[in-house]
């Protein structure tokens, strides 16, 4: 499974740096780059507490779920 992380498509929206939109939500920008790319293994609630009210957005407008190509539709059960 793929989690997608879509933040630089909101960020071009609200027309914010990694660097200005890293000091609203109080995060460093090494760290946003890690959420950014995909490589984070896990978020804070509080952290997408920030992202979503500097944002003004739902959690699901900047993470998504991908299914891998190997699991296709497969069932959980």
């Amino acid at each position: 499974m793929a989690i997608v992380v879509d933040l630089d498509r909101r960020l071009a929206e609200r027309r914010l740096s990694v660097g200005e939109f890293a000091a609203l939500v109080g995060i460093t920008p090494a760290n946003l780059a890690v959420l950014k790319n995909g490589r984070a293994k896990a978020v804070r609630f509080t952290t997408l507490d920030a992202i979503c009210r500097v944002l003004d957005c739902q959690p699901g407008d900047v993470l998504r779920w991908v299914p891998d190509e190997a699991e296709g539709d497969r069932p959980l059960s």
